[in-house]
């Protein structure tokens, strides 16, 4: 809300340093260390967060320079736009039981087409 409410911001970059944007939830650390409400009120926190950066009205961009992979690659795609370093990986994959990180879905396919996604 200060972002959106602030004229002297005229454009967000999200970035990070090291050898990953977002690698996501660490969904082992949050169940060995946290309740159900505390994992509830998590998710609700990232929901937030997605919805914050689709409603800012300044542009959104993601500087992605290592791996975005589940909620991280959610942000990326939430973003208005992404740049993305030739070391850039994205993936989806979720928890390695073979299920799929369904929590990006929405934002994955409404700005990734599929031909673009299989690149």
């Amino acid at each position: 809300d200060d972002i959106a409410a602030n004229d002297s911001i005229s454009v967000l970059v999200i970035r990070s340093t090291g050898n990953a944007f977002s690698a996501g939830h660490d969904l082992k650390e949050i169940h060995a260390h946290g309740t159900n409400e505390e994992t509830v009120a998590l998710f609700q926190k990232c929901s937030k967060l997605m919805m914050s950066v689709n409603k800012l009205p300044q542009p959104v961009i993601a500087s992605v320079q290592g791996i975005a992979t589940a909620a991280g690659c959610q942000l990326v795609a939430s973003c208005d736009l992404a740049v993305a370093a030739n070391e850039a990986t994205f993936g989806v994959s979720g928890i390695n039981v073979g299920l799929f990180c369904s929590t990006p879905a929405v934002a994955l396919s409404r700005n990734v087409h599929a031909k673009q996604a299989m690149h």
